[in-house]
């Protein structure tokens, strides 16, 4: 468990996984999510999968968001929104458990404002995405579409292809260049940049 998180969390994150009875995977890298929760189904007991390329504090964030998701079903099961306010309230009370060490100061000080109103994902609080993508190892070149010239070509990973337009509020207005069709891009979507022009 130590080499995928803050030494320090290691501990308490290993009696999370003992006390909740929790399956608990470090699964190889999917580009749709850092993490997943699933909830008691059948013989199933609780299970949590993490992505294994995070690096150790999008790690350690990613594990209290699933189990935040863990302790707000076993209060409530299926009779609240899994973002709501009891999810937002137990993240929190789980993000006290940790040393205020156990992040760099710009990583703690980004965790902080993001523990205002927590969301989704920590992909969609931009700044907080950006402190944590300072700590990926040096050797991973990554494109996000906020980076890239306008009217720049990129692909996804599904290989359909689009050309970066001019940013509306908070994302990218992109046409996918083989239908016209027009798509909302996050910043900080990863993506393989192609040409300058279509």
């Amino acid at each position: 468990m130590q080499r995928y998180m803050p030494s320090a969390a290691a501990p308490i994150i290993a009696e999370w996984i003992v006390d909740s009875r929790c399956q608990f995977k470090i699964v190889k890298s999917r580009r749709s999510k850092f993490g997943d929760y699933r909830s008691p189904h059948g013989k199933l007991g609780h299970r949590i999968s993490i992505n294994a390329d995070l690096n150790p504090y999008a790690f350690l964030l990613t594990a209290v968001h699933e189990f935040a998701h863990l302790k707000t079903w076993t209060m409530h099961k299926h009779r609240v929104r899994p973002h709501g306010s009891a999810w937002k309230s137990n993240f929190k009370d789980l993000m006290q458990v940790f040393p205020g060490d156990i992040f760099p100061d710009d990583i703690r000080s980004a965790v902080s404002q993001y523990l205002h109103n927590p969301s989704a994902s920590s992909c969609t609080d931009l700044h907080l995405f950006r402190v944590l993508k300072k700590y990926d190892p040096a050797n991973e070149v990554v494109h996000f579409v906020e980076t890239l010239p306008d009217k720049s070509v990129f692909s996804l990973s599904n290989g359909r292809v689009f050309e970066k337009g001019a940013k509306l509020r908070k994302r990218y207005r992109c046409i996918e260049v083989k239908t016209g069709r027009v798509y909302l891009f996050n910043p900080l979507a990863e993506v393989t940049p192609l040409s300058s022009t279509p």
